[in-house]
């Protein structure tokens, strides 16, 4: 790969991999994660703000930033109130979820693509016949919970990762969730088991970070287009960065 004539070598994009393992792909993000950094180090040595041939840390990317996005509109009181009517299942208290697993976990020296493939076609098995869910997680499960059918008991938002907790939270879904749901872990056959609503949460206790939510949203596309500028006028070989996200702006 080569980025505007810096060369990077299989030996990094292999040891950059492993930052990005929860990905599809993690030989793709790690290529794209370098190419990104390095875009930015090569801008802040043209606005010298590190020297020629100095890497660049998280200290200089803040400054460049800071430097190169301004004037980032605020979220006002009526978009954070729209946000708010229009997310209204997102913003409830004492909500609880009972969901079900199997999970095909991601290992030293597993390869990524067979392993997709059987998640995937333990999925199709179950969505045809829902009853097998137990058995096929006794069998299949790499997680303790294996041993009880799959079960997770009960879940609150902030009991699981971030992915995991969308797919439960997120939608109003009852039973095998369509689409595998992949974590840092691995490829999750997750079944939902039951809902308790929950109470909504009044806007006037989530005004301020709705607010922030908003303005980072903001900031994200800004740096979306900035990256896609910088990308636009570089000499990139062994990389793909139009219509990507960054791992910086995840």
């Amino acid at each position: 790969m080569c980025i505007n004539g810096v060369e990077f070598d299989a030996e990094t994009i292999a040891a950059e991999s492993a930052y990005h393992a929860q990905a599809p792909d993690p030989l793709e993000a790690a290529r794209r994660a370098l190419a990104v950094r390095e875009l930015l180090r090569q801008r802040a040595v043209a606005l010298g703000l590190i020297g020629e041939d100095a890497p660049i840390g998280d200290e200089t990317i803040d400054a460049l930033l800071a430097r190169e996005l301004t004037h980032l509109p605020d979220a006002d009181r009526e978009a954070c109130e729209r946000y708010h009517e229009r997310h209204a299942a997102r913003f409830r208290r004492n909500e609880i979820v009972y969901a079900s697993h199997i999970l095909f976990a991601l290992t030293n020296g597993v390869p990524l693509a067979p392993l997709r493939q059987r998640a995937e076609a333990a999925l199709a098995g179950v969505l045809a016949a829902p009853a097998t869910f137990e058995a096929v997680a006794r069998e299949m499960s790499n997680c303790p919970s294996a041993g009880m059918g799959g079960s997770l008991g009960q879940l609150m938002r902030g009991d699981a990762v971030p992915e995991f907790e969308s797919a439960l939270f997120d939608t109003r879904d009852v039973g095998v969730l369509r689409r595998l749901v992949n974590t840092r872990f691995g490829f999750h056959i997750v079944r939902v088991d039951r809902r308790v609503e929950g109470d909504t949460i009044p806007f006037a206790e989530l005004a301020g970070a709705i607010a922030a939510f908003l303005s980072e949203q903001v900031r994200r596309n800004a740096m979306r287009q900035y990256l896609s500028v910088l990308a636009g006028g570089a000499r990139l070989d062994g990389v793909e960065l139009r219509g990507t996200n960054s791992p910086l702006v995840q």
